[in-house]
């Protein structure tokens, strides 16, 4: 039996071709996903391994320069202390903050988030042992610096060039003293690294003298831990200390964190893909077993037994299953090879680091895709087994009966009507109603997929008078075709409708928070233009407030000052605006007290936060600002609660004293004549053409808060895809399968007169039909999903309305269409091409 199988499996190459790509692409899902993590985990791991290679103690501080209680870091009398320790070889200080460097265009290179500045620490022999210098020297005086090589090359320079360098102050203009390499994360994340002088990076980012990290090295056959317990009593108290080993350690573990939610991800989708393709399996093996009726029933009558059927089937699932596993874990490596060249596509690199192939990954794929062939192959091969020995000389076999049918329909329904239920149930849950819903979403598609063949008729059938009527005889026809085996034009729909509930669903839900968020922007920003740092959460100096207040064409400015108060003894987060411009450009709507108050030296309380505690205009408060320094406070309005504002308005003169360092993380501009190219130079030139700082104007905004939605939702749809291109295949192989079948009733139409073409527009049709069948299933459970988990969310969402996108809904269908169109192209060939004699004699 087993020989036969090998020889079915032979005799079938075409036709399980389908079902081995299904499969395939699954597994180099399941295995490029762990190799690849596994590669990226261990490049890292030896990263940060040999950054502390030579660390026997760290250290890192965590205050600032602007905190006046304590030390801003560790000072420069304390790292001379530790390095007069027993053990210590060496000692040394760093300082970092953000750096931002101009290119020959003018425009910040790199990502902004991972632009970083730092100091240049050398030893006695004049280099410090975290840089190596490709050209060059480390900065030595005021006016130098040095680039890391990538951002050199980015920016065409060279040693002895003028370099523009941006902090969160004005651009300075640098000589470049050398150019080094690094495995900084940071530059490998396509950022870029600038090293100055000491003394400069200390009064950059910190203070001069002071350091907020410091690296001990230890001597031969100094203990580390003994160095660490000598250390710690002479840092700061906010000082955090640990050897370089426990650092090494806890950031593996870190990394291994932070890629188990990569690995999880990826591995979610591939799941996905090899669930659809369950279907397509399942559905071969099913037309493989009704074409070899007579063959199985004649092995049955010379003394088979049904086990032995049934192992058969099953001996050639296992076979394609190891075929296919094997194939599809070589392209899973290749896979996780272009995933390595793909991340430098996107600005960032990995670091340098071997492929790593572990037995994990090996051991998934053949598991996997041997499981999910078997698995697939057992319905049909247990049919299989019930062929009696009879069926060999009966032309009529393998017609499913009434009861079989009304018992798989009731299930169905039964199950249908369960998950549905619980998708309800979780939608009138709010927020704590998403496992449930998830619950009842499983459910649902499998209750569906199991209505799927019921389902058929009734749907296929509004299309078909539209069918006959367009294209005659060969819509007539395909509409017929489509309908006279439910199970499997419903096996190869289910495989699409899986795809299109994952994809309408993310449309939906995506384009409905983009439209929240596009409409919270519109409808709360009058401002023509939002100044930020390029990098995300750096604060802007407060010289650019001034230099924004004197450019041509400025009708309102005001930050949006971040700082905190203690107020009636609650604490209470600040926004720090220009009394008179806010209400020019945020939409602030007051609800009680007039704002103009805010110019009188009051302060202004959202309604929520002041119903919370029973204030009104009028109420005087005591007060603790951000110094701890004490007073008293008058409300002078209340308005309602607004997104891009705190809880409390003050007017920027009130908290200034105690804010001698403030954090501004957005300056908003209003002009003459709204956002214009004139009024945006007028600012690129008035903040000193910096680099590092970023002019938004209104669509810009629009695009920073609702960007990310898109690109996750372009990133979902990239993923999906293989489950599609998994879902065409299945299209494929039923037709395939449905022209071998029906030879003899292609001959006989074609001998009574459909010519070739309408031939192929029949086989054509019938693909589309089922294409857009299976779409429109899915394109309907899809949507229903958003509609139930937009109710779990929309308390914590303004302006949460469900939105349909019909657009993009439209363009799922048509390509559902065009999917047919092109499935069909190859059986459509395959029929028209026909012999009519030859076809009307096969049986």
């Amino acid at each position: 039996m087993f020989k036969t199988a090998l020889r079915n499996v032979l005799a079938h190459k075409a036709r399980l071709l389908m079902t081995v790509l299904a499969v395939m692409l699954g597994v180099a899902f399941v295995s490029g996903t762990l190799v690849f993590t596994d590669t990226l985990g261990n490049a890292f791991r030896n990263q940060s391994s040999k950054s502390y290679d030579k660390v026997a103690v760290a250290v890192s501080t965590y205050s600032s320069r602007d905190d006046t209680e304590r030390e801003p870091g560790v000072s420069k009398q304390t790292l001379q202390k530790i390095g007069k320790l027993d053990g210590v070889a060496s000692v040394t200080g760093r300082v970092d903050g953000f750096a931002g460097v101009a290119g020959t265009d003018g425009k910040l290179i790199g990502q902004g988030w991972a632009n970083k500045g730092g100091n240049f620490a050398p030893g006695k022999d004049g280099k410090d042992p975290s840089y190596t210098f490709a050209q060059g020297s480390g900065p030595v005086r005021d006016d130098q610096i040095a680039l890391d090589k990538d951002t050199a090359d980015k920016g065409e320079y060279a040693v002895g060039d003028t370099v523009r360098v941006a902090t969160n102050g004005p651009v300075k203009q640098y000589k470049l003293a050398g150019i080094f390499t690094t495995e900084d994360g940071q530059v490998n994340a396509g950022g870029s690294l600038v090293l100055f002088d000491t003394a400069v990076a200390q009064q950059l980012y910190l203070k001069p003298g002071y350091f907020q990290n410091v690296s001990v090295a230890a001597a031969p056959g100094a203990d580390a831990q003994k160095i660490l317990t000598e250390v710690e009593p002479l840092l700061p108290k906010d000082a955090d200390a640990k050897t370089g080993k426990a650092l090494a350690d806890q950031e593996a573990k870190d990394i291994e964190q932070g890629l188990s939610g990569l690995n999880q991800m990826l591995l979610v989708f591939a799941a996905i893909a090899l669930f659809v393709g369950i279907f397509l399996i399942s559905n071969t093996f099913t037309m493989l077993v009704a074409q070899r009726t007579r063959e199985l029933a004649l092995m049955r009558a010379v003394g088979a037994s049904r086990g032995q059927v049934r192992r058969s089937v099953l001996a050639e699932a296992l076979v394609v299953g190891i075929v296919a596993s094997a194939i599809g874990f070589a392209l899973g490596v290749g896979l996780a090879t272009g995933l390595q060249s793909a991340i430098g596509m996107f600005g960032a690199k990995m670091p340098a680091g071997p492929l790593i192939i572990s037995a994990t990954p090996v051991i998934a794929a053949l598991a996997v895709g041997i499981f999910v062939t078997v698995v697939a192959a057992l319905l049909p091969a247990w049919r299989a087994a019930k062929i009696p020995p009879v069926a060999a000389m009966n032309s009529v076999h393998g017609v499913a009966t009434t009861k079989s049918l009304v018992v798989r329909n009731s299930i169905g329904g039964v199950i249908t009507l369960a998950g549905a239920a619980a998708i309800v149930a979780g939608a009138s849950a709010g927020k704590e109603g998403k496992m449930i819903i998830g619950f009842g979403a499983f459910l649902a598609l499998v209750g569906i997929i199991i209505l799927i063949p019921l389902l058929s008729r009734p749907v296929i059938a509004l299309v078909r008078p539209a069918l006959s009527k367009v294209f005659g005889v060969s819509g007539k026809l395909a509409s017929q075709n489509a309908v006279r085996n439910p199970r499997r034009t419903g096996a190869t729909a289910s495989a699409l409708a899986i795809g299109l509930t994952l994809v309408t669903g993310l449309s939906v839900l995506g384009v409905t928070l983009g439209t929240a968020i596009d409409k919270m922007t519109t409808d709360n920003i009058k401002a023509d233009y939002m100044v930020q740092m390029a990098a995300n959460g750096s604060g802007l100096d407060k010289d650019v407030l001034s230099a924004l207040r004197k450019a041509p064409g400025v009708s309102a400015v005001s930050p949006n000052q971040s700082t905190h108060l203690k107020l009636g003894g609650f604490d209470e987060a600040v926004a720090g605006v220009t009394p008179g411009d806010i209400e020019k450009v945020i939409n602030v709507e007051p609800v009680a007290g007039s704002l103009a108050t805010l110019g009188q030296g009051q302060i202004a309380v959202d309604d929520k936060t002041a119903a919370k505690h029973g204030w009104k205009p009028g109420s005087k408060l005591p007060v603790e600002f951000s110094d701890k320094k004490k007073g008293q406070l008058t409300i002078g309005a209340t308005f309602k609660e607004n997104e891009f504002l705190a809880t409390v308005l003050a007017p920027t003169t009130l908290v200034a004293p105690h804010d001698p360092q403030p954090y501004i993380p957005q300056i908003f501009v209003k002009t003459d004549g709204g956002a214009t190219s004139a009024n945006e130079k007028a600012l690129v030139s008035a903040l000193g053409d910096n680099p590092a700082i970023s002019i938004m104007d209104q669509q810009d905004i629009r695009n920073e808060f609702g960007g990310m939605i898109n690109t996750l939702l372009n990133i979902m749809y990239g993923l999906l895809a293989m489950a599609l291109l998994i879902a065409v295949l299945g299209v494929v192989n039923t037709l395939a399968m449905s022209v071998f079948e029906r030879q003899q009733e292609i001959g006989m139409l074609r001998a009574i007169g459909l010519d070739r073409g309408r031939v192929k527009t029949m086989i054509r049709l019938e693909a589309v039909v089922i294409s857009l069948f299976g779409a429109v299933i899915g394109v309907g459970l899809g949507s229903f999903l958003a509609w139930a988990i937009g109710q779990t969310i929309k308390g914590s969402v303004p302006n949460y309305a469900l939105v349909i996108p019909w657009d993009r809904i439209g363009i799922f269908l048509l390509l559902a269409a065009l999917v047919g169109v092109l499935a069909a192209m190859w059986p459509a060939r395959s029929a028209a091409r026909l012999n009519m004699l030859t076809a009307i004699k096969t049986e």
